[in-house]
């Protein structure tokens, strides 16, 4: 689907839209698992962010010559979640994303997301393949060792990601609406990995030049992102920085935090998302028609383990 429309509910409400997508929620059983019954049996949480409209009709990306997206298709290993020998995302071009499709394969650290209703420890993440190939996020869902379970949809919907300014300061959240499952249907699946119908983080985007924490170790060096001269910058001597612009994300080994801030986007930021979920049977599915029958679909049409 993807369809939405957002408004402002109160006119003083400060928010930008950085950008527009789709958004879509991935799980993998563990390791020798042919099925989940619950989140004890979930090995992987991913995120796939489909960028569509920004600020800017044209975003900055890594060079398509460097990390997994630079793998040559005969080194099918270096698209697979795993792969130790992949470099960091690493130089500059330019993409329509209005025009050209382009897709984050993002890995969470942790087997859910934080719950977005209640306070809690940021959640650390990081953006494992950028890619405009839809062959290669396939490729990485679909899992490929024997003993490694293909990934199942788990949701689907819009997000945004936006600049909010309550006072002085100014950071970044992610904001998202499922269409998949709909509301009214089951939703154990999703409650299970803290994918509420929506839901608000703060995102801040990780200084690769800044050594990791005993919370969050990070990637190994040789794995994190190298941004580009102006992105690196606004990072000064700071750890974290908010994303903005959402360009640091097109980045492969770009790290990030996520921090729960609220389950209901409207009283937080006086934004309402609009999508069209009267409509929302399979046959209107992004996600099956983007990647068609590579997951398995019943956690994400019926809200059950699988």
């Amino acid at each position: 689907m993807g369809q939405c429309q957002e408004h402002k509910t109160r006119p003083q409400s400060q928010v930008e839209i950085q950008e527009r997508g789709e958004i879509f929620f991935f799980y993998r059983p563990k390791v020798g698992k042919e099925e989940a019954h619950s989140s004890d049996d979930v090995q992987r949480l991913y995120l796939v962010l489909r960028p569509e409209s920004s600020e800017r009709s044209v975003e900055q990306k890594q060079d398509p010559e460097s990390g997994k997206e630079g793998a040559k298709k005969e080194e099918s290993d270096s698209v697979k979640h795993g792969s130790g020998s992949s470099e960091g995302g690493h130089g500059s071009m330019l993409v329509n994303i209005e025009k050209e499709l382009l897709l984050r394969f993002i890995v969470m650290g942790r087997k859910s997301l934080p719950d977005p209703g209640k306070k809690s420890r940021p959640y650390w993440g990081f953006v494992e393949m950028v890619t405009t190939k839809v062959e290669d996020v396939k490729v990485a869902l679909a899992g490929g060792h024997r003993r490694n379970s293909p990934a199942r949809a788990v949701g689907e919907g819009v997000y945004r990601i936006l600049r909010h300014s309550p006072g002085k300061k100014t950071h970044t959240h992610l904001i998202y609406k499922l269409e998949f499952p709909p509301e009214d249907k089951e939703n154990e699946t999703q409650e299970s990995l803290n994918i509420e119908h929506e839901g608000s983080f703060l995102i801040q985007i990780k200084n690769p030049d800044q050594h990791g924490t005993s919370q969050f170790r990070g990637l190994q060096n040789k794995r994190k992102a190298v941004f580009p001269a102006h992105l690196q910058g606004q990072f000064g001597q700071k750890r974290y920085c908010p994303a903005d612009p959402p360009d640091f994300l097109n980045y492969e080994g770009c790290e990030f935090l996520l921090i729960s801030a609220s389950d209901d986007i409207e009283e937080e930021l006086g934004l309402e998302l609009k999508t069209d979920e009267g409509e929302a049977d399979e046959s209107c599915s992004d996600l099956i028609k983007t990647f068609g029958e590579t997951a398995s679909t019943s956690a994400l049409l019926r809200g059950t383990w699988v």
